[in-house]
């Protein structure tokens, strides 16, 4: 059995509780910042320090009604947005000179179907926007070394998906990526 190191973040904004938090700590994972400036080392460390197979990180997606998967990520920063140091995106590109986008190694169309599947709402989706999640997933595609498989996931609000529901469904896309 491979070994998945999962991730989510802390509350931010409005949102008192992450679900992406709840998951990351269902799977003994780590719960990144929601900071620019600190949330990349903090997903490099992680990675680093567990040396994982697969790494699934998920986020919260508070507009969406069911989990939906990323295809890519892009390498640009949204910047109208302040994260929970009051810091906004650059507007500018992640890593200079780096891929314009890249894609996640997971299975994604075989993830949508489990989830689907077990009666769980699920699509796939194209990015994952251009805030922090965006942000995370690209440097995570940069940073898997060969072999290491890597994504990442949205989740709905826990108002739209209960937690016993988000735990059944963040186990189906950590049992389809082990």
């Amino acid at each position: 059995m491979s070994r998945v190191l999962v991730t989510g973040f802390e509350p931010f904004g409005e949102h008192a509780v992450n679900p992406s938090q709840l998951v990351a700590e269902q799977f003994d994972g780590v719960v990144l910042p929601v900071s620019y400036a600190r949330a990349a080392a903090a997903l490099r460390d992680a990675i680093d320090d567990r040396g994982p197979d697969a790494v699934v990180c998920f986020g919260l997606a508070s507009e969406r009604t069911s989990i939906t998967p990323e295809r890519f990520a892009h390498n640009l920063d949204e910047a109208s947005t302040t994260d929970n140091d009051d810091a906004a995106g650059s507007g500018g590109e992640i890593e200079p000179g780096g891929p314009l986008a890249t894609g996640s190694t997971l299975p994604v169309e075989a993830i949508v179907a489990t989830l689907r599947e077990a009666g769980l709402p699920a699509d796939v989706s194209r990015d994952a926007g251009g805030y922090l999640c965006n942000h995370v997933f690209y440097v995570l595609t940069r940073a898997l070394r060969d072999g290491q498989k890597g994504g990442f996931v949205h989740v709905p609000p826990l108002e739209v998906l209960p937690r016993e529901q988000l735990v059944r469904a963040a186990q189906i896309v950590v049992d389809a990526v082990s």
